[in-house]
């Protein structure tokens, strides 16, 4: 049996606990903090940081990592949240059956041709997990900026100018935790 879309004013809480219903097991890299607080700041980003209000964002932020970190799959995304989130967290999720290097590579090359609600959304999952990666050893951080630094090579390519100021947080959020590792 088919669950109805939620109305666009429904879709963010319908994700958000459906996240935290897929993410209920999960932690973060600290083994301490339970992994659904990332999803809920990077939506919180794309609202309050980013400023982008659409509900569809806010619910793509919250459901971004369930098909790589978990059993959803995109079609439990289109039946309950739409095509549009679907496409945007598919977009987001990182094909793992494939060798480092090679996910590493498609998925930049995704990052560079997808809409750019889907650069916005990863620029907030940036913008989060670059704050978030300041209790890591230095070698932790570096590895967390390298990845960045490819993920904004592909970002950069055709982002419309409501998404530039979004970029520019992030690159200072970026260049902020890149001074701490040299000083």
């Amino acid at each position: 049996m088919s669950t109805p879309t939620p109305s666009p004013a429904d879709l963010p809480f319908e994700a958000a606990a459906f996240a935290a219903r897929a993410h209920r097991h999960a932690v973060r890299k600290d083994n301490q903090t339970p992994y659904v607080s990332h999803v809920f700041r990077v939506c919180l980003v794309v609202r309050h940081t980013f400023g982008f209000d659409d509900p569809r964002m806010l619910a793509a932020a919250l459901l971004h990592d369930t098909i790589e970190d978990t059993t959803t799959d995109a079609d439990d995304l289109v039946e309950r949240f739409g095509p549009d989130v679907a496409r945007w967290v598919a977009a987001l999720t990182k094909d793992m059956r494939l060798p480092h290097d090679a996910r590493e590579d498609a998925y930049t090359k995704v990052l560079a041709a997808a809409e750019w609600q889907v650069k916005a959304l990863k620029l907030a999952d940036l913008y989060d997990n670059l704050g978030d990666c300041r209790s890591f050893s230095p070698n932790g951080r570096r590895k967390t900026a390298a990845k960045a630094h490819a993920y904004l090579g592909a970002i950069r390519q055709n982002l419309p100018d409501a998404v530039r100021p979004a970029l520019a947080l992030v690159e200072q959020r970026l260049a902020s935790l890149e001074a701490g590792l040299t000083s």
